[in-house]
């Protein structure tokens, strides 16, 4: 199994695959969305800008629309999900080459298709589950998007105070898209309460297949997610484990 790193402008990029092949067309792929997308943003600077969904046009490039169809659901600025939807395009450029073990992500969003199991940690800034819980994906889960947008650690912007607003949906871009909104709706003095708001918002826009949301010690999840697994950060080991043995001692499920 092949992990490439790379850099390319402001994507950092994690790519796995079986085939050197799959991995180039990645690159290739996330080479060509990126230049077709700065230059509609040289064109509709408003597209960049715009915090709030917006309308394309219906000859803009694929990524555009692909990115502007799923802010449009969540309710956010079409910027919001971009990087899923580079993600998105990367793995059907994979998919194309007939490699079975698929996974590209995109600065924290993922977009995965693979015949075998792969386990996927969360990273969650500074509360106590970050890189110890993450999701064990079967067969069964993929294709799969799943994106985390954080007020914590991403230098997005953000209007809400989650360390982690992880969503899992059947594409990336839906994912990413979702994310940010669910991340903006977490905010106030009360981290229940707020994690709560970010829940509800998840289950109002649809569109998913289930969230995972962090605030300091407090994780709340609505839907179907993955299975939940006890991951090490430092040493990558996984071991399974029940709900309730995922949070450490002070932490509080809703």
């Amino acid at each position: 199994m092949h992990r490439v790193r790379r850099s390319i402008k402001q994507s950092n990029l994690l790519v796995i695959s079986e085939s050197r092949q799959a991995i180039n067309q990645a690159f290739s792929s996330i080479l060509w969305h990126r230049a077709a997308l700065e230059s509609y943003v040289r064109a509709h600077p408003s597209f960049e800008l715009a915090l709030d969904p917006i309308a394309v046009d219906r000859d803009a490039p694929r990524i555009v629309q692909l990115a502007a169809g799923a802010t449009e659901i969540a309710g956010v600025g079409p910027m919001a999900a971009i990087a899923g939807s580079l993600a998105e395009l990367a793995m059907e450029a994979m998919l194309s080459t007939g490699s079975r073990t698929n996974l590209i992500e995109n600065g924290g969003e993922i977009s995965a298709s693979s015949t075998s199991p792969l386990t996927v940690g969360i990273y969650a800034g500074r509360s106590a589950l970050s890189e110890r819980v993450g999701f064990l994906l079967a067969p069964s889960d993929f294709p799969i998007g799943i994106a985390t947008s954080s007020a914590t650690v991403s230098h997005a912007l953000n209007f809400g105070e989650a360390d982690a607003a992880v969503i899992v949906a059947n594409t990336a871009s839906m994912a990413d898209a979702v994310a940010k909104a669910a991340c903006n709706a977490v905010r106030g003095d009360d981290c229940e309460a707020s994690v709560q708001s970010g829940l509800e918002v998840v289950e109002k826009i649809g569109h998913v297949r289930g969230a995972l949301i962090i605030r300091d010690s407090y994780v709340g999840m609505v839907g179907r997610l993955p299975r939940l697994v006890r991951v090490d950060g430092k040493t990558g080991e996984m071991l399974v484990a029940g709900l309730l043995d995922l949070a450490p001692p002070d932490a509080k499920t809703i």
